[in-house]
């Protein structure tokens, strides 16, 4: 990203992260029930269960809990973290997985290579429907386990699947397994990063397969901390330091991720130091936030990504004209300068900067704000004269909606109008459905820096994140042959081909690049976020 001012920085390297968050159902001083502790503001996640786990805010609390196999590093290449050692054959499909040999759970079980395929299994298996099962779709064995509706009468009439584990997986020794893809797959060792490969203690489960029923409010992990009681849903969540974490150890004793429903009420926690960081200032408070917190407002690069999502099931959509013409009638950069002050910066392609293979500008014309031609365009194809904008209220969207929508309208001379729910996973729940719910506000942050993982998740026919039901058999195609191509540059050239159908069909309608606009009290220092917009939770210290 390029920009002038101070609210403009370049940017670095990227479930959909619907972000939000706000009034808090918590006291005050929650965090003070533990000493050295702090308060990071969230919304209400919509599961803490690691293969059920495709938005931002549990993803951050899991990201206290659990140690991944990998991390980044500055060049975004993964290094290993809770792995000894990952190799691969040379061509990328079998994958040998050696775990470090000291690790435990918070609850004393030693972690085991049982644990990460036990994890893998139930995440893989179709009648859990975990919302991120998609991840391990490359793993052999994956299509086995997924129940096939033959007469077409509904996934309730599905036969049980062929298989219950995935054949892909082996245990070679106690902390030691392969992994057999289905193709070749050079990027497998970033994409095991993501949350839905931590590994699961054996106290998760109730019988073979078979996930307790309580473990989603208190899971037990092998991360730094661990929860104290349990998720108090709309309230907090409390964790506190695991003893003898052999990791990397954090400097804070305890959080307490404080549940909002807006994200005005979360500021002001901010500025009163009942909340130690803010994550997104809210839009509103832009302005004059940097006279508010001084030095403790803080910008950092980030992988996120906003656009709306046609819903491809509403005949009202189905004309790519329509699609296409929406997306000419709004203005950018106005938007982003006016609402945002400046701290996004129009999107006018489907990946994000800040990983490799990304292309300026790959939209075209259909990201060009021109409301003549579109106008024109609309009143050819029939467009709907209401328009619908679904989005959550407790992330702060309302303004930069609204002004949408007035563009809209003035652009296309049709009723445009919001439509809030009031919280991100109500709106989730409704997508999901295929409810009629309109266009839809949806962001992205990248599960691992990849360029594919802007691509499979949110566009291929079987994507995790696909809400709006886009199909296009030749999109597919190419996001597999990149997957599967020897190369990174082989890889990329594919994807490249793949986004440009994209911008052909225009299946969402691409608005913002952002960056991360955060704050904290005076309370903490050393506070930072990364470009998955996660608090560096081994860095954040009490200020002395």
């Amino acid at each position: 990203m390029r920009g002038n001012g101070p609210w403009k920085m370049a940017a670095g390297a990227a479930a959909i992260a619907l972000l939000a968050a706000g009034c808090s159902g918590g006291s005050s001083d929650d965090d003070e029930t533990l000493p050295n502790a702090i308060s990071i503001g969230i919304v209400e996640p919509d599961s803490l269960i690691p293969s059920n786990t495709v938005e931002q805010n549990g993803s951050s609390v899991l990201a206290s809990l659990f140690y991944p196999l990998v991390r980044f590093d500055d060049n975004r290449k993964p290094y290993t973290v809770a792995a000894e050692s990952i190799t691969h054959d040379k061509a990328n499909k079998v994958w040998t997985i050696k775990i470090r040999p000291d690790f435990t759970f918070s609850n004393g079980e030693p972690v085991t290579a049982d644990n990460y395929i036990n994890a893998w299994n139930y995440g893989a298996y179709g009648p859990n429907a975990q919302l991120a099962s998609y991840f391990f779709s490359r793993i052999d064995g994956y299509a086995q386990m997924q129940s096939v509706d033959a007469d077409g009468d509904g996934p309730q009439k599905a036969p049980e699947p062929k298989a219950k584990k995935l054949s892909g997986l082996k245990k070679l020794t106690n902390t030691s397994f392969t992994v057999t893809l289905s193709a070749g797959f050079a990027g497998w060792e970033s994409v095991i990063g993501y949350d839905a490969f931590y590994p699961l203690p054996k106290a998760a489960f109730k019988a073979d397969g078979v996930l307790a029923d309580t473990y989603g409010d208190a899971p037990i992990g092998n991360g730094p901390f661990k929860v104290k009681g349990k998720w108090e849903h709309d309230s907090k969540i409390q964790v506190e330091k695991v003893a003898d974490f052999k990791g990397t150890v954090p400097k804070v004793d305890g959080i307490t991720w404080k549940i909002y429903q807006d994200l005005g009420a979360q500021y002001a926690d901010l500025l009163a130091g009942n909340l130690d960081v803010e994550t997104k200032v809210p839009i509103e408070s832009l302005a004059s936030a940097s006279g508010d917190l001084g030095a403790r407002l803080q910008k950092s690069p980030s992988s996120a990504f906003a656009f709306v999502g046609f819903p491809m099931y509403d005949p009202q959509y189905a004309n790519r004209d329509v699609r296409r013409a929406i997306s000419m009638a709004i203005n950018r950069g106005e938007m982003t300068d006016q609402i945002f002050l400046g701290s996004e910066t129009p999107a006018t392609s489907f990946v994000s900067p800040v990983v490799s293979g990304y292309r300026p500008n790959t939209c075209g014309d259909n990201c060009e704000y021109n409301p003549t031609k579109a106008k024109a365009l609309y009143a050819a194809a029939k467009g709907p004269t209401d328009i619908k904008v679904s989005y959550n209220a407790d992330g702060g969207h309302k303004a930069w909606v609204d002004a949408m929508c007035n563009q809209i309208k003035a652009s296309l001379g049709v009723n445009c109008t919001g439509s809030p729910e009031a919280k991100l996973s109500d709106l989730l729940k409704k997508v999901r459905a295929h409810k009629s719910v309109g266009l839809i506000r949806l962001a992205w942050a990248m599960d691992y820096p990849l360029m594919e993982n802007y691509l499979g998740p949110l566009y291929t026919t079987d994507g995790s994140s696909n809400y709006y039901g886009y199909t296009n058999t030749a999109f597919d195609s190419l996001v597999r042959e990149g997957s599967e191509a020897a190369t990174t540059d082989a890889a990329e050239k594919k994807w490249q081909q793949a986004e440009d159908i994209l911008a052909q069909d225009m299946p969402v309608l691409p608005l913002r690049f952002g960056q991360n606009v955060f704050g904290h009290s005076e309370k903490v220092t050393n506070v930072s976020m990364d470009l998955f917009q996660k608090v560096d939770i081994y860095k954040i210290e009490i200020a002395s």
